[in-house]
């Protein structure tokens, strides 16, 4: 049997790689290939990839791949995803109408709408069903489809996968709902509803203070619920007719029941406080969306390039990989690239989170949306304005709305229940009640104040509100989670697990020690020359430190007459007509040299530090002694002392390094526990094991080599996000800087974010199960319900907002990234 990888990337160009049903086809298709026996989607270093057992004597890898290229192409052309922005939405269920009936086509396999970004993003089989029919679908709700993306799957011929969009339709407007009109400066909904809202007090307090005829009564309350009804109405019938019942519902149904008792006051104030509840709702949400829209304002509109010889200014989605673009003292960096002018401290915080700029010189990458300081910098792009880190966080920050929490998924569970479930009781107490007696209009009243009593409007609005404000705040922070459920289950982890080249470490081994038992600092600055000088010619990682230390002590190095690397050993040189060894014991034993005793006991001290320690001799004699390790990170052993004072249970390292040097690095970090010398294989099973025994875990890595451990975890953490494009795809959080201070964090604002949703499930659900047997047992009026209905509406969104100003206890976050968001 052989096992053939085949890369998704090259398969399937620009999908995303996951699991959905264009691979699902994919691979039922390839199933049905005879000799295949087994296919399985795997998550490697370098991408997505198909893992297929056959019979080689039946289908060569060759062939396999053939196939699955004939496959991939039709599956490319047969399915299509797409993202319609959507307008006039106004509450929460707005957004599961459009995703029930939109699921329910023939031909549209997945489909998921939410009221956070308001976007629906839809898979659909081309020979059943299209675009246009889709949209049709959704306005007949009455709802707007403003515009669409659709993803197209391209290969530029080098088989690296790029991903296009193409944009139609509409501009998204003022946050693209039914209140996005203006009328004398207000938002249309805004309007509507203090109209109402004028309307019923003019009806009351004619009526009731200056003696105004019924008729002119009636004629205010009937504008106050034309007014106040308008949307509620509108939507309520056209999901009534996709046999949908949802909130609008409810609220109609219930305004005309009071109508039909003669409680025209009471009807009329429902539908204003509903009304008007969702204006502010729009406004509050549309302040969590403003740190979302604050992202894609953060690149500027235009670049100053250099083409032809000549300055010119461009619009920015015009500029062309390799192109240099001019960045003058102050601007904000267009585009993705790489340093060739110039040198400045550029503000990376837009990106990073990092609260230093950091300067930048030629050869350094600089991202898109980052704030050039005092210098002048001429940068080489390196990715088109659409591939760019500032492109692809926006692009996953809306995603992360998409992918719905664990408790967001129960809510709607719930309310796909309760809501009908309120009509069917609402039905009984209109009818069962006067059948043994009960006067019909008092049971008629206690059913329409159970419709508003029973309104999920704030369990419906509590979770994603949450969850949109949670990771706006840490996006801002340079922090990208990558979905609710991640930012849920972040916060209830109870074990951390590390890898240490890289994150706990710097991955850059540097010199500790050099040490010369009886030179003077000239005789010390000599040697060293002489051994870096040595080392430049060898390929070996410690070898590079040597060199980088003397140049950072600015010694002159000289001319090496001959070099040999000694596989095991070490090296042996000539510079400068000496002789040189520098390398182990056995290096020195093999070549005669007389054993030091105080060398040999520092050697062994610096050894036991996780230190690799080697000795240097002279023409034959021992002359000095050097250290070399991968430096912990200047913030790994705060951050672990800060997750545990938070209350992670466990601290784990987990390395391929040898056991000596990972113990050492682990007990000066503070780590609980240290596995060493483990593939990556390895890694996962360590991760399955940690899962059994302490339940959620959470594995933070570099993103490329940590990333089947990182898959397998609850959540994968992945460092230097910004800059490493494996760390975007792979990882479930992104910490955007090489900054292990950020993942407390990270999991003290998932913890808050739980707190929020927590609180807003309390108040929601507490709201509900005080009114409704108030409700039942006439001890509430509509009035009353209709205040702690839409009381308890906006309470829960302005909870959920409070996370836009979250700082965290442990660690003080980088100062805000995104300067125009709301705070």
């Amino acid at each position: 049997m052989t096992t053939t990888r085949l890369e998704l990337s090259r398969l399937l160009p620009g999908h995303p790689p996951q699991d959905d049903a264009c691979v699902a086809r994919l691979k039922e298709e390839l199933s049905r290939e005879d000799g295949v026996q087994t296919l399985q989607l795997e998550l490697l270093p370098t991408g997505a990839a198909l893992s297929v057992e056959h019979d080689g004597s039946v289908l060569s890898a060759a062939a396999l791949e053939g196939a699955a290229r004939r496959v991939g192409s039709e599956v490319q052309t047969r399915f299509k995803h797409e993202t319609l922005q959507l307008g006039g939405l106004h509450c929460s269920d707005c957004a599961n109408a459009i995703e029930g009936v939109t699921r329910r086509l023939d031909g549209v396999l997945e489909a998921n709408a939410t009221y956070a970004t308001e976007k629906l993003r839809v898979t659909f089989d081309t020979t059943k069903a299209n675009r246009e029919q889709i949209a049709r679908e959704v306005e007949g709700l009455g709802y707007r489809v403003q515009g669409g993306r659709a993803v197209s799957h391209r290969d530029n011929g080098t088989g690296v996968a790029e991903t296009g969009a193409t944009e139609t339709g509409d501009e998204h407007e003022e946050g693209g709902h039914a209140h996005s009109g203006k009328v004398l400066g207000l938002p249309l909904g805004l309007f509507l509803s203090l109209l109402s809202g004028a309307a019923l007090l003019l009806g009351w307090a004619g009526g009731r203070f200056f003696g105004l005829p019924f008729p002119v009564s009636l004629a205010f309350y009937l504008l106050a619920y034309a007014a106040g009804g308008y949307d509620a109405t509108r939507h309520a019938l056209r999901a009534a007719r996709k046999r949908r019942f949802d909130i609008d519902v409810l609220m109609v149904v219930a305004a005309i029941g009071a109508a039909s008792l003669g409680e025209w006051p009471e009807g009329a104030l429902l539908l204003f406080l509903f009304s008007f509840g969702h204006a502010l709702e729009h406004y509050a949400m549309d302040r969590a969306r403003g740190a979302i829209r604050a992202l894609a304002e953060l690149a500027p509109k235009t670049a100053r390039v250099r083409r032809d010889g000549l300055e010119q200014e461009v619009p920015t989605h015009s500029l062309r990989i390799g192109e240099l673009v001019l960045v003058r003292a102050g601007e904000r960096i267009p585009a993705d690239g790489r340093v060739s002018e110039g040198s400045s401290a550029v503000d990376q915080a837009p990106i990073t989170g990092e609260s230093l700029p950091v300067e930048k010189e030629p050869g350094d990458p600089v991202f898109a949306g980052t704030i050039n300081g005092d210098g002048y910098l001429g940068v080489e792009t390196t990715k088109a304005p659409e591939d760019s880190t500032l492109a692809r966080v926006i692009e996953m920050v809306e995603q992360a709305q998409v992918a719905k929490s664990p408790t967001q998924r129960f809510t709607e569970r719930f309310e796909r229940i309760f809501v009908p479930s309120t009509l069917v009781v609402t039905a009984a107490v209109i009818v069962l009640p006067p059948l043994f007696g009960f006067p019909f209009a008092e049971s008629f009243i206690r059913a329409m104040t159970l419709l508003v009593a029973a309104s999920p409007c704030a369990l419906a609005l509590g979770t994603p509100s949450a969850v949109l404000a949670g990771i706006a705040r840490a996006a801002r922070s340079g922090v990208l989670i990558k979905g609710g459920v991640h930012l849920e289950n972040a916060g209830t982890a109870a074990v951390v697990a590390f890898d240490k080249t890289g994150t706990l470490t710097e991955g850059k081994p540097k010199v500790t020690d050099f040490y010369t038992p009886d030179g003077t600092p000239a005789d010390e600055a000599e040697l060293l020359a002489r051994v870096a000088a040595a080392e430049s010619r060898s390929t070996h990682p410690l070898a590079a430190s040597l060199v980088r230390e003397a140049e950072a002590r600015g010694l002159e190095l000289p001319a090496v007459d001959a070099f040999e690397a000694l596989k095991g050993r070490g090296a042996s040189a000539s510079v400068a007509g000496v002789s040189l060894l520098i390398g182990n014991d056995r290096l020195m034993q093999e070549n005669g040299v007389q054993p030091d005793a105080d060398l040999q006991r520092r050697k062994e001290a610096l050894e036991a530090d996780g230190k690799t320690a080697m000795l240097i001799a002279v023409d034959g004699a021992l002359k000095g002694l050097v250290a070399v390790r991968d430096e912990p990170r200047e913030a790994a052993r705060e951050a672990i002392a800060t997750l545990k004072a938070s209350g992670i249970k466990r601290t784990v390292m987990l390395t391929g390094d040898n056991r000596r040097v990972a113990e050492a690095i682990g007990r000066e970090l503070g780590v609980d526990e240290v596995r060493a010398e483990l593939l990556p294989e390895d890694k996962v099973s360590a991760i399955e094991e940690l899962k059994e025994r302490y339940g959620k875990v959470i594995m933070i890595g570099d993103g490329v080599n940590d990333a089947p451990a990182m898959v397998a975890s609850t959540v994968g953490v992945a460092m230097g996000g910004a800059g490493t494009d494996v760390a975007l795809e792979t990882a479930d959080i992104a910490l955007m800087a090489d900054n292990l201070a950020r993942l407390p964090y990270a999991i003290e604002l998932s913890r808050a974010s739980r707190r929020m949703i927590q609180q807003n499930l309390l108040i929601s659900l507490g709201v509900i199960a005080l009114l409704v047997p108030s409700a039942l047992f006439g001890l509430a009026s509509i009035g009353v319900a209709i205040i702690f209905h839409e009381g308890s509406t906006l309470i829960v969104v302005l909870n959920a907002l409070r996370l836009l100003g979250f700082k965290g206890r442990s660690t003080s976050p980088a100062r805000p990234s995104l300067q125009s968001a709301p705070a």
